[in-house]
C-alpha cells in the first residue's frame, strides 16, 4: 500500500448536470456519469482483499499493482467469493511479486488447487518473473507494456492500468458490458456489440479517479444492474439508461438469435433407435438393414453396426 501526495487532484468533482442529452436519450452528457456514478461508488464500494477504499485513495493511499494484477488473474472466470481465500493465502505465502517469482513453480501449482483453468497459474508464475527478471520487480505502468507480459490479455491489462495507476483505460468485463448496453439501448446483439460497447465505455471513463469508475462500474453491474431484475430504483444512473426508459431493461445487452437445428428427415419406419439384428445374425452377415433404412440412420449407428 503506498501514499500518494496528489491525493487533492485525485478528489472527485462534484457532479455536474447539463441541459444536453445523449444521443441515447438520457437526461446527462457523458462527461457528467462518471462522477454521478463516483458518488455512488464512494458510499457503497465492495469492500475486498485487493481493493483500496475509495476513502483511503481519497488522502492519498494507492493499489499495490501486485495485488491488483493478482487478483485479476484470479478473477478470470471465477466468482469474487471463490477467490478471496485463495487471494489471502497467496499474499501471505508471497508478499511481493519477487517472492512469487523465486517459489518453485510446482509449489504455485499446489496452492492454485482447486481454483481451476491450470494454465492461469502457469502463466501467473511466468508473469512474477517477467517483472522480477526484466523489469526490475515493477509492473509497467500502461495497458501497452501489461499486454507484454505473459497471460494479460486486453482486458486485464485495461483493468490493471486503469486501478493501479490511474490509466484511463476503458475497462469491459461482463459486468460492465451489461450496464453500458443498457445505459445506452445497444441494439446490436453480442458479440458484434462488444466493439460499440467498449467505445461508449471509452466515452464513459473519466481523466480523473479511471480505477475507481472502472472498479464502480463493475460494483453496479454485480449488485445493481444485474443480468435478471435489475434494481433499477435503486441505480444512481436510472435517469440516463436508455434501456430504463423504453422500460425494458431485460433486453439488454441483446443476445444473438439461435441458430435452428436442421429438421432430419429420414424412413418413417426409422424410430430413433436401430432395430436389433435378428437372433443368430450377430457377426455373420446373415442379416443387414434394407439400404433405405441404412442411409436414414445416424453415423454413429452405421459405425456401430458396420461390424455385424
Amino acid at each position: 500500500m503506498r501514499v500518494s501526495t496528489r491525493a487533492a487532484a485525485y478528489r472527485m468533482p462534484n457532479p455536474v448536470h447539463y441541459n444536453a442529452r445523449m444521443a441515447s436519450g438520457s437526461n446527462r452528457v457523458p462527461s457528467a456519469i462518471a462522477p454521478a456514478l463516483l458518488a455512488w461508488y464512494d458510499r457503497h464500494a465492495r469492500r475486498l482483499p485487493w481493493r483500496i477504499s475509495p476513502a483511503d485513495r481519497a488522502v492519498g493511499v494507492v493499489p499495490d499493482p501486485y495485488r491488483v494484477w493478482l487478483s485479476e488473474v484470479m478473477l478470470q472466470q471465477t466468482t469474487v467469493a471463490a477467490v478471496k481465500a485463495y487471494f489471502e493465502d497467496f499474499t501471505l505465502r508471497w508478499p511481493t511479486v519477487g517472492d512469487l517469482a523465486a517459489a518453485p513453480r510446482e509449489e504455485v501449482m499446489k496452492a492454485w488447487a482447486g481454483l481451476g483453468y491450470y494454465a492461469r497459474a502457469r502463466n501467473l508464475h511466468a508473469c512474477a518473473i517477467a517483472v522480477a527478471s526484466d523489469h526490475g520487480g515493477r509492473f509497467p505502468e500502461t495497458s501497452a507494456g501489461l499486454r507484454a507480459l505473459p497471460g494479460i490479455g486486453d482486458y486485464t491489462a485495461a483493468a490493471i492500468a486503469a486501478i493501479a495507476f490511474d490509466e484511463p483505460a476503458p475497462v469491459v468485463d461482463g459486468n460492465v458490458e451489461r450496464v453500458v448496453a443498457r445505459l445506452f439501448a445497444i441494439a446490436t446483439p453480442l458479440p458484434e456489440a462488444k466493439k460499440a460497447i467498449r467505445a461508449r465505455q471509452a466515452e464513459l471513463t473519466p481523466a480523473i479517479r479511471a480505477g475507481d469508475y472502472a472498479q464502480a462500474m463493475m460494483d453496479l453491474g454485480a449488485g445493481i444492474c444485474t443480468p435478471k431484475r435489475p434494481a433499477c430504483a435503486l441505480c444512481p444512473l436510472n435517469d440516463d439508461c436508455a434501456a430504463h426508459a423504453e422500460g425494458d431493461e431485460d433486453r439488454y445487452p441483446v443476445k444473438a438469435a439461435k441458430s435452428v437445428r436442421p429438421t432430419r428427415h429420414g424412413d418413417p419406419r426409422f424410430t430413433g433407435s436401430w432395430p436389433v439384428p435378428p437372433s443368430g445374425s450377430r457377426g455373420s452377415l446373415s442379416w443387414a438393414p434394407t439400404p433405405d433404412l441404412w442411409a436414414s440412420a445416424p453415423l454413429r449407428r452405421r459405425k456401430r453396426y458396420s461390424r455385424y
